[in-house]
């Protein structure tokens, strides 16, 4: 008499041992739908990888690269992001004018809601691994504040256009399960990656540009008080030295990110946010420039 699991089959090519089980009560059971709808969307646009989860978020990760690339081109060249301090006086072409704390809070989620639903879809070799723990509690602890606490400290934003939240929104979408995918189920670490010197100086790198990022958020809210709209300069902690001190820590972070995790999704990560952020530091950069006359001259990009 042999006992009979319920399996996610995943096609031929994958071995048993890497199958899903569908187990739990229904609360874990509907937080799993997210994760497995996504795993199937992907098996639809890359059929030629149907069941290679592995090769199918390696592919998603190039993707995401020469997307950056595109993005920076266009950004850098052609137009700003079309948001906040840019966002006055628009095309209608930029779609209807969103709430900016409810634009952020959408656009968002599709981290922590892919990310606890790969969670409930973990294998044992993944959630037992401490590289892996560390690599996951990184990445949603990040959005655990980027989607609850960071909005609701905003002040003074000008609305979001819906195609800027909708870019946005579908990055997340890609992003959010790209990377836990790869760390909830793709790929177990060995537990001495944890003691890799590359694991420790991305994890250290993380924190520190988790804190260049949290430190220049902080500078730009006290430069309003509340009920305020303008601008002004920003002063201290990073900014001493860069115009988009918030980016630069962003930039740092997912870095250190990527050296810890040593994968193409992470490098993927890493470079969209580079390719995404630096043009936006370079207008800001220039913003500046123009409107405040003695804006220190030393400041960089």
């Amino acid at each position: 008499r042999g006992e009979v699991k319920k399996a996610v089959n995943r096609g031929p090519d994958m071995p048993p041992s890497c199958q899903q089980e569908s187990s739990g009560g229904p609360f874990v059971q509907a937080l799993q739908v997210p994760a497995l709808m996504m795993r199937d969307l992907l098996d639809l646009l890359m059929p030629t990888l149907k069941g290679n989860e592995a090769a199918q978020l390696d592919w998603l990760g190039y993707y995401m690269i020469g997307t950056g690339i595109a993005a920076f081109l266009i950004l850098m060249f052609l137009s700003e992001a079309k948001y906040g301090r840019y966002a006055v006086g628009i095309s209608s072409l930029w779609g209807f004018p969103m709430n900016a704390k409810v634009a952020w809070v959408v656009q968002e989620c599709p981290n922590l809601v892919l990310g606890f639903s790969n969670l409930a879809l973990t294998r044992r070799e993944c959630i037992k691994s401490t590289p892996n723990q560390v690599l996951m509690a990184l990445f949603m602890v990040h959005y655990l504040n980027r989607t609850l606490a960071y909005p609701l400290m905003m002040r003074g934003s000008k609305p979001t256009p819906f195609l800027v939240f909708l870019l946005a929104f579908l990055f997340c979408l890609f992003n959010g399960h790209l990377q836990m995918r790869y760390l909830a189920y793709v790929h177990p670490y060995d537990p001495s990656w944890f003691a890799d010197p590359r694991f420790l100086l991305g994890v250290g790198t993380f924190f520190l540009g988790l804190f260049i990022n949290l430190d220049s958020d902080r500078i730009l809210r006290d430069l309003r008080k509340p009920g305020e709209s303008g601008y002004k300069v920003p002063k201290g902690g990073a900014f001493r030295l860069v115009s988009g001190a918030n980016f630069f820590g962003e930039m740092v972070e997912w870095s250190g990110f990527a050296v810890a995790q040593w994968s193409v999704p992470g490098a993927a990560f890493a470079s969209f946010t580079f390719l995404n952020l630096s043009p936006r530091g370079w207008h800001h950069h220039q913003w500046y420039k123009a409107r405040f006359k003695d804006y220190p001259a030393a400041r960089r990009a």
